[in-house]
């Protein structure tokens, strides 16, 4: 059997640790590795145009899959290009692998063409940063830097000059057994007693719900029936925590809508799950909170706590249910349910009314009907800016669509590269790309990429010519609009030269069956909806120390915004509430 080199021994742990694919640009000191890649039929090799697709690629992949996924870039400019999409799946806490290839190991610290320092240019988006300077260090520290990523759930970057990667693999080398999956963690006895203290003596008790309810549904729902809470949710905690809930009250924050935010400052206890929800100024000051999240260093950086409890919530929900008293009174729970319903009444009116003469299209429409239309297992994929705001309020939650956006490190142009390792999980899925023109334009060589791997992604854009969040941003200041207008071909006409589906939808009249032939087409598709730059949103409570950081605006311009079928669950919520 012939000897193997460092980069067949660096894929081979790769494939042992679950990998499918590997994300890349080829180049230069990254070859040995890619024709590693094209040697084993374990792994495939996947060529994007921009390596920061190859990050967000392999970002969203991670996020579907909960397994790690992979992405490479070669010495100097390539990997440096990873590092925003690296960013985003770090602060997304998905498991990525990043392969930063170096310069020659010769000449490192010497000026040579195309260095850099990928240990020191990685060290914040990353929990493990290390460069394989010499082949002895293989395999330990690629298993290290894996087992990093899946265990803290994020980042890990290695590097490796290129000629350190062509060198013959260390004999005698010792392959561990890799972690492949995390553990669940249990709060201690004593953090559970304290809690359950707390909520017994707590007359209205108000849950808000992040990302780490994922997989907690039914105990979220028991624990929410046995308190009489009234539950809100983050951003990323919609997906997980709003379908099939009669105690839904909404989300709070800059895209909020419904009760949440009263919810959560008219109880006495507040109950943090799961959640690093980062807008402090939509929290209350004066009730008590507890939070519940399985990493510690999230535990009271957003707001004062009357206990930290560490441990993931369905553990937590596990062990805390069945000792608390049930709660009989409803009072709370039921005044917070019609207020949210009524709150939903007042602003859906907004999407409804004369949306068939309405041109530009209200963008509220287009989201409303891409809710209707789209598969129940969806996948979309959603990029920053006003696309979060319609997919926030107009995408309807299952428990089995999936949502995935840039929700923490807010990056623009995320939409794309993300539905792209979306799809390759699975070609079968749908998986919708909710585009603006702005993050669209900003990667959009990587449309290329649907094609060549004949991806039946599809493309809705929502075409305004502007960055919207942008003007709002301006609006808040008292700034006139500057910078922010675009202009934009037909998009629609780049796709078909390209080789995809592509149509231009300028009517609200032709927008159903646009979508509805986009989505029944077997290959790549983009959907270019004209809409409406004047159609903004604001949520339903603000304050001055509010606007800090993001859009806001009081502008006469700004509509309430709608929420879709989220009315048709507050109305049925409603009905339940007992009648005296």
């Amino acid at each position: 059997m012939a000897k193997q080199n460092v980069s067949e021994q660096f894929v081979d742990i790769l494939v042992r640790a679950g990998v499918k694919r590997l994300y890349g640009v080829v180049g230069d000191s990254l070859n040995p590795v890619v024709d590693a890649v094209r040697r084993n039929s374990a792994i495939e090799w996947i060529q994007v145009r921009h390596e920061e697709t190859a990050a967000f690629a392999a970002g969203a992949e991670a996020q579907i899959t909960g397994t790690l996924a992979a992405c490479a870039g070669s010495c100097g400019p390539g990997n440096l290009h990873l590092i925003n999409g690296l960013y985003d799946a770090h602060r997304s806490m998905a498991p990525v692998l990043a392969l930063a290839s170096h310069i020659p190991s010769g000449e490192i610290g010497l000026g040579y063409f195309q260095a850099t320092h990928p240990e020191l240019l990685f060290q914040e988006c990353s929990h493990y940063n290390e460069m394989i300077s010499n082949p002895q260090q293989m395999p330990r520290l690629l298993q290290t830097a894996v087992q990093h990523a899946i265990g803290r759930g994020g980042v890990s970057v290695v590097s490796m000059p290129g000629d350190i990667a062509s060198q013959p693999a260390p004999e005698k080398t010792v392959e561990h057994a890799l972690v492949t999956s995390r553990p669940s963690v249990r709060p201690g006895d004593e953090e559970i007693e304290k809690l359950r203290a707390m909520i017994d003596e707590a007359a209205r008790v108000t849950l808000f719900c992040g990302s780490g309810t994922a997989g907690a549904h039914a105990e979220v729902m028991e624990f929410a029936e046995r308190v009489k809470a009234p539950v809100g949710h983050a951003l990323r905690g919609k997906e997980w925590i709003q379908y099939d809930n009669p105690y839904d009250v909404g989300m709070s924050g800059l895209l909020g809508y419904g009760a949440a935010y009263e919810a959560t400052h008219e109880c006495d206890l507040l109950i943090l799950l799961g959640t690093d929800f980062p807008y402090n100024a939509f929290l209350p000051t004066d009730v008590k909170i507890v939070q519940v999240d399985v990493r510690p260093e999230h535990l009271g950086r957003r707001s004062k706590l009357d206990l930290a409890v560490w441990g993931d919530v369905r553990e937590t929900l596990r062990s805390l249910t069945p000792r608390v008293k049930v709660k009989t009174d409803r009072r709370f729970l039921d005044r917070m349910l019609k207020k949210h319903a009524d709150a939903l009444e007042g602003v859906v009116k907004a999407y409804t009314r004369k949306v068939e003469k309405h041109v530009p299209i209200h963008p509220e429409y287009v989201a409303s009907v891409l809710d209707e239309i789209a598969d129940e297992d969806a996948v979309f994929t959603v990029d920053t800016g006003m696309c979060n705001v319609w997919a926030a309020r107009y995408l309807t939650p299952n428990g089995r669509r999936r949502v995935i956006g840039s929700f923490s490190h807010g990056s623009m142009a995320n939409a794309l590269p993300q539905a792209i390792g979306a799809q390759f999980t699975d070609r079968s899925r749908q998986v919708v790309s909710m585009s603006g023109d702005g993050g669209f334009t900003m990667l959009m060589g990587d449309f290329l990429t649907l094609v060549q791997y004949n991806l039946p992604v599809k493309v809705v854009l929502f075409n305004n010519s502007s960055l919207g969040m942008v003007e709002l941003e301006m609006l808040v200041a008292g700034l006139p609009s500057f910078g922010t207008a675009n202009k934009n071909p037909d998009f629609s006409a780049i796709a078909r030269a390209a080789g995809a589906y592509g149509v231009r939808v300028e009517k609200p009249k032709q927008l159903e069956g646009a979508l509805k032939d986009a989505f029944k087409h077997k290959g790549p598709a983009l959907v270019d909806v004209v809409t409406d730059p004047n159609a903004l949103s604001i949520p339903p409570k603000i304050s001055a120390d509010m606007v800090t950081g993001f859009a806001l605006s009081a502008s006469k311009i700004v509509l309430d915004g709608g929420v879709g079928r989220m009315l048709q669950m507050a109305r049925s919520n409603l009905r339940n509430v007992p009648r005296p």
